[in-house]
């Protein structure tokens, strides 16, 4: 038994069985992956997969157990090779973050800028996704990290520490009847109007949808998308009020939109940096952590990593207090 089958079949059970697929993954051909399938089964006197012709059909229960602990045996390779990276002061590798788009698009440059000049011999690899895509790549161990937000609790997968904390705003064409008002609008004439927003709003447990449900209200989703800068796009093209992050509203967009606070609308939200229990952490992304949420200190992130059980700041900066605090830093 060797690390690569581990690996290859770690690979074939994410990408669905299709080993075409998993050899790509893992950068070998499909017929090497299928004969080091076939001996690591053969050594196991187990059949690992159930076949229908010459394709793979499900996992057997035997497969499920070995699964188990082959992800556990690949993470721990992987602790050692970084556990090894730090001692020798390694300043090169690979930092792959699982984030939503409007995390890549809006949130993350300046921190992984800032980690580029640090150590230009890092590779970093962003895989923009959906809030349950995020999280099963980060269980699944093909990310290093996770950064997602939820409008409550911390998520249940890994190791959660808060970066900030953010509300939603409502945006409009400048033309739009609503642009005039001198307060925010309410939550019924919100849900009288189309809206286009993120496609996690149409899910029953959406914290937008609930706060409509509180007031008794139903809102009509007009259109949704996962990349903020799409909502915006449809919003001018007046499909509806959009309902988004406000750390997606950039300056230029003032100049045909209408943004208002949505505060007292709808709960704040925060987000996390989630961290697969029992890692290790390369030193540079540590420094990234710190970087991208500069209230958490790195001791007590590594005690976190170590104990399984993050250390909560006392205090968790919004979004506003990051943005006045690098524009001061920019003017100094």
């Amino acid at each position: 038994m060797t690390l690569t089958q581990l690996r290859y079949l770690i690979a074939i059970a994410d990408c669905g069985l299709n080993i075409t697929a998993a050899a790509e993954r893992v950068h070998a051909t499909q017929p090497g992956v299928s004969k080091q399938l076939k001996q690591l089964e053969d050594e196991l006197g187990l059949q690992l997969f159930t076949r229908k012709g010459k394709s793979l059909d499900g996992v057997t229960d035997a497969g499920a157990r070995v699964l188990e602990r082959a992800r556990v045996i690949l993470a721990e390779a992987v602790n050692i090779r970084s556990i090894a990276a730090n001692l020798r002061n390694e300043e090169h590798g690979d930092l792959r973050i699982a984030t939503t788009h409007t995390q890549a698009r809006f949130a993350l440059p300046p921190s992984i800028a800032a980690l580029s000049r640090r150590y230009p011999q890092v590779s970093v690899h962003l895989q923009p996704s959906g809030d349950a895509e995020v999280l099963a790549l980060l269980e699944g161990g093909r990310v290093d990290l996770a950064v997602v937000s939820t409008s409550g609790a911390a998520p249940a997968s890994g190791i959660a520490l808060p970066a900030y904390r953010w509300n939603r705003v409502v945006l409009m064409p400048h033309t739009h009847p609503l642009a005039s008002l001198k307060r925010a609008p309410s939550l019924a004439e919100l849900a009288a109007l189309p809206l286009v927003s993120y496609d996690s709003s149409v899910k029953p447990e959406s914290s937008l949808r609930r706060a409509f449900a509180a007031a008794g209200l139903s809102p009509q989703i007009a259109m949704t998308a996962a990349d903020a800068d799409l909502i915006k796009t449809y919003v001018r093209a007046g499909m509806g009020i959009g309902v988004l992050a406000e750390m997606a509203m950039l300056p230029d967009d003032a100049n045909d939109l209408r943004t208002i606070t949505a505060d007292a609308l709808f709960p704040t939200c925060t987000t996390w940096i989630l961290l697969r229990r029992d890692s290790v952490l390369r030193d540079y992304t540590l420094d990234w952590i710190v970087q991208f949420a500069p209230h958490l200190n790195r001791a007590d992130v590594r005690s976190a990593v170590a104990n399984g059980t993050p250390h909560p700041p006392t205090v968790i900066p919004h979004w506003r207090q990051n943005v006045a605090r690098a524009r001061k830093a920019s003017v100094e």
